[in-house]
């Protein structure tokens, strides 16, 4: 499981869905 700290920005999201893609279980933090 990966840890994602969200900033607001669109980096954050797009680093998410490439994540989501390959298959990691991924949490975001706002």
């Amino acid at each position: 499981m990966l840890l994602l700290l969200d900033n607001y920005d669109s980096f954050t999201y797009n680093v998410y869905q490439l994540l989501c893609d390959l298959g990691a279980e991924v949490e975001v933090i706002r």
